[in-house]
């Protein structure tokens, strides 16, 4: 089935807004564990270091929360064990409830 062509566009139209997203430092946001739904800075995950990826574990329970790997010009991220992560776009943003909160 084809979406309604009057309410959505592709992806394009949010690139924008991706750019945003994905150009902020990651370590200062807030994630929720998807195991043991610890909600606490993302800084304070382990992380396993090994070529040519890292894991990112919830210091909690230990679960998976995020995997990527760099090869070939290209990066693949795998969010699956996060329920959200919050990041702060800039300074001057203030408090999230502008933005939406998530709980």
């Amino acid at each position: 089935m084809q979406p309604d062509a009057e309410r959505f566009v592709d992806v394009n139209a949010a690139a924008g807004t991706l750019r945003e997203i994905f150009a902020v430092d990651v370590t200062t946001a807030t994630s929720k564990c998807n195991a043991c739904g610890r909600v606490a800075p993302f800084a304070e995950c382990y992380v396993y270091s090994m070529e040519p990826g890292v894991v990112v574990r919830c210091n909690n329970c230990k679960s998976v929360l995020m995997r990527s790997v760099m090869g070939r010009g290209c990066a693949w991220l795998d969010l699956h064990g996060l329920n959200f992560l919050q990041l702060r776009l800039s300074p001057e943003d203030g408090d999230s409830s502008s933005r939406g909160r998530h709980s």
